[in-house]
């Protein structure tokens, strides 16, 4: 069994409270998650706006897709 993650919306949510000021650190013991988690998803998410050099998450599930 797959391990299960945060819906897109909860993850959206997440990084609009921290792009708005409040600390990541904050942020994660409010909402009871890592704040190892929130990094992650902030680096993807500038990583899909094309802020940061890397994969997207479009390509990333390609890739999956194509090695199963």
């Amino acid at each position: 069994m797959g391990r299960r993650g945060y819906p897109p919306e909860f993850r959206r949510k997440v990084l609009d409270l921290v792009e708005a000021g409040r600390p990541v650190l904050d942020v994660a013991r409010d909402l009871g998650i890592s704040a190892q988690s929130i990094y992650t998803w902030r680096r993807q998410d500038r990583i899909d706006k094309g802020l940061q050099p890397g994969l997207t998450s479009t390509e990333k599930a390609e890739l999956t897709a194509a090695n199963r």
